[in-house]
């Protein structure tokens, strides 16, 4: 299955977004579906720590049901590397920080492959869903930058 990426520019210096992107007591605040937190093993963000998250009933992509992620890789200033599985698709996301101090691009890219065999309608439907949840996210994750801020 082809890869999805999200991207968006936010004000504000890398370290501001990266810190806010890992700080756990505001994942429900922008991460499209977040229902709940079920599992934090290891110290987030660094590699080999793990979280297993639920999605909100209602949500465009509630059917994912429980998400389970692995840090693979992780550079401060950089980015991370987790692997994720749900009920339906396993896969990579890649997340980049890239800053001139002044704005920061993110980049989220999800390579994804689904446990079952889909045609191709269904394999675009579901791409479609989560580029939209990538893309709600990265949105509210700006609003939630932008409040952050202004404090």
């Amino acid at each position: 299955m082809r890869s999805i990426t999200a991207t968006v520019i936010v004000e504000g210096p890398g370290i501001e977004a990266e810190q806010l992107w890992h700080d756990r007591s505001r994942w429900a605040s922008w991460i499209d579906g977040f229902g709940g937190l079920s599992k934090l093993e290891g110290e987030w963000p660094l590699a080999g720590a793990r979280r297993v998250w639920t999605m909100r009933v209602g949500s465009p992509t509630a059917s994912r049901g429980l998400i389970a992620e692995r840090v693979s890789s992780y550079a401060a200033g950089d980015g991370q590397v987790l692997t994720f599985e749900d009920e339906r698709v396993t896969g990579v996301q890649r997340v980049r920080f890239e800053t001139d101090g002044v704005r920061t691009r993110i980049s989220v890219t999800m390579e994804l492959a689904t446990k079952t065999s889909l045609a191709p309608a269904r394999k675009w439907w579901l791409r479609r869903q989560l580029r939209g949840a990538l893309n709600r996210s990265l949105a509210r994750f700006s609003y939630e930058l932008a409040a952050e801020r202004d404090r």
